[in-house]
């Protein structure tokens, strides 16, 4: 199956030259992608500026309407789509599913904010005059996603672009394209206005900088890794772009010594091996208690005996394979650097590729105990399934140690004393902390998004994502009849 870009709703020609899309889980090739070029990023962004002027005169009910429908399909086709994300990303059955619905729940969510998309009215400062703000859409927009959340995190931009009057080119990453194909089907039975929504493929450095660099594009949507994002902050700064960024993680789970140690196991099992660790939230540190270090350490290693590895299609299969070949390389290379740095290696570190695993791309789950707070291992993003076990001796001092990582994205405190907790949530320098949870299970209805070298301040997710998609209008009217010219004639 050879893709084809979607364009002010047309599928468009075979493109010069194609990727394969292969699954990681088998090596099986999927699709192949289109490596477009900046001429045909261009094209894109004149057919979505045009589409734009009608769109934006649409009523915002009336751009609900649309959202609804769209999440209407998505709902019917939810084993489908889950079915072609595993297969292209390699995330097991269920996560799929749980993928899939989360776009679902934006869909409605998002069609809710058609009816709102609230301004505020205040008193004026002078007599007969009405003073108001709006939210008003900016124009075109560029989505550049990632693989490993490959509709969840495209819902998350495209649907607030959508309701707020925008349009949008989409460029979803080269390993997992089978997913925005999959949503053009559906904004074409949606009868979503040709324009509104269009997709090139390719790669960051030619469609995603072309996309940066297009003088008609007002707003960069950017998920990635941090070290990308930099350079689209960069890029898109030249040009005074609004850049939206979230990007890396080094998420920690802090067990007290009063903690719910099943709990806890159960949690950093979920948060740390979940998608094989591929997740900007994936809980890549365990902050622990001196007290309790040994029990938790126990209890983790009998549990990761029960987790099964293989092809995510399987219902069985609890971790399945990282994205490539690239990936394996650089967790094993972390793994090399956490025994060069006197890290114990307790349980895994070894790519799996014997037997059943041979054609795909597999990591054993990894634990290592003993590790220095300050060292690359618990500072540096592997995205994988890799945890790094350090000891604290007070709560204090787990604050600090999460605290002490360049990202600042999740956080997670196991306890049962409230007035510790609720210092944790306040001192927690992270944009999300989940109390008696994992460091994962983002809802839709909520920000999404970290400080520090997590992102630039926007999030993703809830009412905030429209901040990134709309600009703020004020509008004074005046029906006094005669010129008042605010400060001066207050008095």
């Amino acid at each position: 199956m050879k893709l084809t870009n979607y364009i002010d709703g047309v599928w468009q020609e075979e493109a010069a030259s194609y990727a394969a899309v292969l699954n990681p889980a088998n090596g099986e090739e999927l699709a192949q992608v289109p490596l477009s070029t900046e001429e045909e990023v261009g094209q894109a962004v004149a057919a979505a500026k045009k589409a734009q002027r009608k769109w934006a005169l649409v009523p915002a009910p009336k751009r609900a309407d649309y959202l609804y429908e769209i999440g209407r399909i998505m709902k019917d086709k939810k084993e489908h789509l889950a079915q072609v994300l595993t297969k292209e990303m390699g995330k097991v059955i269920e996560e799929a599913r749980g993928e899939v619905q989360e776009g679902i729940d934006m869909a409605f969510y998002m069609a809710g904010e058609g009816r709102r998309l609230f301004g505020e009215t205040v008193p004026s400062e002078l007599q007969d005059k009405f003073a108001m703000s709006v939210r008003a859409p900016i124009g075109v927009v560029g989505l550049i996603t990632p693989w490993n959340f490959p509709i969840a995190i495209a819902t998350w931009k495209s649907f607030p672009a959508i309701v707020a009057g925008n349009t949008f080119i989409w460029k979803p990453a080269t390993e997992t394209p089978l997913m925005a194909y999959e949503m053009a089907l559906i904004f074409e039975e949606a009868g979503l206005p040709h324009g509104v929504a269009n997709i090139v493929f390719g790669s960051g450095s030619d469609v995603g900088t072309a996309l940066i660099e297009h003088p008609d594009v007002r707003v960069i949507s950017f998920t990635g890794s941090t070290e990308t994002g930099r350079h689209v902050a960069e890029l898109g700064g030249r040009h005074l772009k609004k850049i939206s960024l979230e990007m890396g993680g080094k998420n920690a789970v802090i067990v007290l010594e009063d903690a719910d140690i099943e709990l806890a196991v159960e949690g950093i099992l979920w948060s740390a091996f979940g998608t094989a660790g591929q997740r900007c939230t994936a809980c890549s540190r365990v902050i622990v208690h001196k007290d309790v270090k040994e029990e938790l350490q126990k209890r983790l290693l009998e549990s990761m005996k029960g987790l099964t590895m293989g092809d995510g299609l399987d219902e069985t299969v609890k971790v399945g394979p990282v994205i490539n070949a690239k990936a394996l390389e650089k967790i094993q290379s972390y793994i090399e650097i956490g025994k060069e740095e006197g890290a114990n290696l307790v349980a895994g570190g070894h790519v799996l590729n014997e037997g059943k695993f041979a054609t795909g791309h597999y990591f054993e789950p990894t634990l290592f105990a003993d590790v220095a707070w300050d060292s690359r291992l618990a500072q540096e993003e592997i995205f994988g399934p890799v945890i790094s076990l350090i000891t604290v001796s007070s709560l204090d001092e787990a604050i600090e140690v999460n605290n002490s990582v360049a990202y600042g994205l999740s956080s997670s405190i196991f306890s049962q004393d409230v007035n510790k907790v609720f210092r944790a949530q306040r001192d927690l320098d992270t944009g999300i902390v989940y109390i008696n949870a994992g460091t994962t299970g983002a809802e839709i209805h909520l920000p999404f998004g970290g400080t520090k070298g997590t992102g630039n301040g926007h999030r993703d997710s809830g009412v905030a994502a429209l901040d990134v998609f709309t600009e703020w209008k004020s509008i004074y009217i005046d029906y006094s009849g005669k010129l008042q010219r605010a400060q001066i004639d207050t008095e």
